[in-house]
């Protein structure tokens, strides 16, 4: 959906990376998370800071890129993104219900911004609890037609990459 709407691959991994979650990030961590030309994402993120969507900050002589939460749209397309994500349901039942859920991070395909059809997310916590996952995995694959494959560690092993949605 949010692929179709958005032609530029980098833009939709950029908007995915910001409006997922409070992230931040500056232009070569991003072009390597991407695995894109840093000439690309560049391009992608001059385009959205002038649009008003994105803010920079300095950090010394690094230029951080955040999404603007003041933007009229800024809600909007959050709601785009968990839609296209398909798991803003889900992640608040897990939030609310699984237990100790310190972190919840998508990796895999659509991290990149590719709708495959198979959702990979990996939670952290401890004693979280299984069968009512798969309950929601089930329910969710009703609601998306999407798969969603869920990787459970009890800690960060502090290498995952993906777009954070819950946790910091």
């Amino acid at each position: 959906m949010l692929d179709s709407l958005v032609t530029s691959k980098t833009r939709v991994k950029l908007l995915l990376k910001f409006f997922s979650h409070a992230n931040s990030g500056y232009l070569r961590s991003l072009a390597k998370e991407f695995d894109e030309s840093t000439n690309s994402v560049r391009v992608e993120l001059n385009r959205l800071t002038e649009a008003g969507l994105l803010l920079t900050e300095d950090e010394g002589k690094t230029k951080v890129y955040k999404a603007n939460q003041g933007h009229p749209f800024f809600h909007e397309i959050k709601g785009m993104v968990s839609k296209f994500l398909g798991l803003d349901d889900l992640l608040e039942k897990v939030v609310k219900r699984m237990g100790n859920v310190e972190k919840a991070i998508i990796t895999g395909d659509y991290a990149m911004g590719i709708d495959s059809g198979t959702i990979e997310l990996t939670l952290i916590g401890k004693n979280l609890d299984q069968a009512y996952l798969n309950f929601l995995i089930d329910k969710t694959y009703e609601k998306i037609s999407r798969k969603v494959k869920v990787l459970i560690l009890e800690t960060d092993p502090g290498n995952l990459t993906g777009i954070l949605v819950f946790g910091n």
